[in-house]
């Protein structure tokens, strides 16, 4: 409640509503039955004026219990659509705090969740409770205590109900909590598969692992499915033995006025309203084991939104003017070591890049080329050692700062949907056309967007599936030249792409960002001939450093790259 009380407390107005109409309908709902009571009085006297002037007062009563309703279901409903609406968006807006780590902590998939069907039951339970929290026991209290007036007697029977009813809904609550908690986890497994199948359904249909994979869904759709009929069961049994226990009470009741009848024939009258309030202390008690059930799933979908919100970013960036830096970069005994890893990806790295420099680094998978490049971003902060970038400690560095310094290009493009424009003004919101003929000339992106019928504003689809893997890859790198960044990092960026564009982007890159610093990992030496220095990388350590001759004289890693490579390549 702490994580929803906040967001109830913007909607005042409408709270205070619907509390005042739950009132109107509960004492219109109570009154009722006493008005019967009094009718059929006035009928076993043949008292037509009482039966006319009451009927009246029970039609009004009927309306203002109708137009209570609507008013608190409309006014319940504006406070739990913005109540669910303002939760998911500051919600939204923490994740884009986290860090890479953060992200990968929950996964992608459990944020998902976490933003659609953990708001949509904290959405349900804040509708019901407006309309049910102040209604139940309201209606709970007053039709005992009216009931305990029309039928004294009868108290017994009220309170053998009451125990039975308030037991098997409490016993109902303790394993519906334990079963909505398993509910949560198995809807998370079921997207985590679905979602994972969907992204890679190339390489599911490439290896034809279609069984493979049905077979793996249904293990986790079976899982969520053993849990739901586990719920399903329970609420199958709760309704009968609710209602058996009411039938019982009332049999009970008229039984024992029947037996009382010759002695007190005003019982004749009261009964029907001691039946009326019987039942609605049964369906109070009902609502109110019903909503416990929802509120225990609910409870524990805020537990799972505030441990989300309540989460400290891993990485926090000081406050200051977004200029960006100098485009040199420095490493100084850098030691790095991902979440979760007992051994260091990266190990006392050490190194100076000048401004306007071409790095290119090389080495074996898993040797930390990508790493090091994603230190030199900031998405990770290192254990030990400072980077700096521009002379600055990248700690040190405002979040506008470093990203209007660095670009950063990845080897596997994501563009978002809508258009080529949309894209390109992620990273320049202002960007004109001729920047973006210029951006996409350097990447070698324009020959295909102008030939495209609506050029920089063709549609981009859903994960750019309209694009070939080159071409995202040359709109990525369009993406990261436009803003003439101080630092550009392409990681593995060409890999998609032939040899001659290849050489036309580094050429080009060359030729238009002479003050840009370019830092290029890649598998091929070939993409990285040009560069003014080559960083070796072996097991996380640097094991060289120079130019593309110096090492293949004097660095046997390099050397046995560039062999195998040559070998398959037939000469380089």
């Amino acid at each position: 409640m702490k994580v929803l009380m906040p967001y109830i407390k913007r909607y005042r107005k409408d709270v205070y509503i619907a509390l005042i109409s739950i009132i109107a309908l509960v004492f219109a709902t109570l009154w009722q039955p006493r008005l019967l009571q009094v009718i059929m009085n006035a009928i076993l006297k043949g008292d037509k004026s009482t039966i006319f002037q009451q009927g009246i007062v029970l039609i009004i009563l009927a309306i203002i219990g109708i137009i209570a309703g609507v008013i608190n279901t409309i006014y319940s409903a504006h406070v739990a659509l913005g109540v669910a609406t303002d939760l998911r968006a500051d919600l939204y807006n923490k994740v884009q705090t986290f860090a890479y780590a953060d992200v990968e902590k929950f996964s992608a998939s459990n944020l998902v969740v976490r933003m659609t069907n953990d708001i949509n039951q904290v959405q349900q339970i804040v509708m019901a409770g407006f309309q049910q929290v102040s209604r139940i026991p309201l209606l709970f209290i007053g039709a005992f205590i009216l009931a305990m007036i029309t039928m004294p007697q009868q108290w017994w029977v009220l309170i053998g109900m009451m125990i039975i009813v308030i037991a098997v809904s409490w016993y109902s609550y303790q394993k519906m909590s334990s079963y909505f908690a398993e509910t949560q986890q198995d809807i998370e497994n079921v997207n985590t598969v679905a979602r994972e199948n969907l992204m890679g359904i190339r390489v599911v249909k490439s290896f034809v692992q279609e069984p493979h994979e049905i077979t793996k869904f249904s293990k986790a759709s079976d899982s969520l499915t053993k849990v739901t009929a586990k719920i399903g069961y329970t609420f199958a049994i709760l309704m009968p033995a609710f209602f058996l226990t009411a039938n019982i009470a009332v049999v009970l009741a008229v039984y024992l006025v029947g037996k009382n009848l010759t002695v007190h024939p005003t019982y004749l009258a009261a009964i029907t309203s001691f039946i009326s309030y019987l039942m609605q202390i049964l369906f109070a008690v009902i609502n109110g084991g019903f909503l416990m059930i929802a509120a225990s799933r609910a409870n524990i979908s805020l537990g799972r939104i505030g441990e989300v919100m309540q989460t400290d970013p891993s990485m926090t960036y000081v406050k200051g003017d977004a200029t960006p830096v100098e485009g040199d970069i420095e490493f100084d005994h850098v030691t790095f070591t991902y979440p979760g890893d007992d051994a260091p990806t990266l190990k006392d790295i050490s190194f100076k890049v000048n401004a306007g420099e071409m790095i290119g680094i090389v080495g074996a998978t898993g040797s930390g080329k990508t790493t090091l490049a994603q230190l030199i971003a900031r998405l990770y902060d290192p254990d030990s050692g400072v980077i700096k970038v521009g002379g600055v400690d990248v700690r040190q560095l405002p979040e506008k700062s470093l990203r209007d310094t660095v670009a950063y290009v990845l080897q596997r493009s994501t563009l978002f949907s809508g258009t080529i424009s949309a894209n390109l003004r992620q990273v320049k919101e202002d960007a004109s056309p001729n920047q973006m003929q210029w951006a996409a000339n350097i990447a070698q992106a324009s020959e295909f967007i102008e030939r495209l019928p609506l050029m920089y504003d063709a549609p981009v689809e859903e994960r750019s599936s309209n694009f070939s893997g080159g071409q995202k890859q040359r709109l990525s790198i369009t993406r990261g030249v436009i803003a003439e960044p101080k630092i550009l990092i392409l990681d593995d960026a060409t890999s998609a792409l032939d040899a001659q564009s290849e050489k036309l982007v580094q050429e080009a890159l060359d030729k238009d960002l002479t003050t840009t610093t370019t830092v290029v990992i890649a598998e091929k030496i070939s993409s990285i001939l040009r560069a003014d220095r080559i960083l070796v990388l072996d097991d996380g350590h640097i094991v060289g450093n120079g130019n593309h001759k110096e090492l293949v004289a004097s660095n046997e890693v390099y050397q046995e790259i560039y062999r195998t490579q040559k070998a398959r390549e037939g000469g380089m």
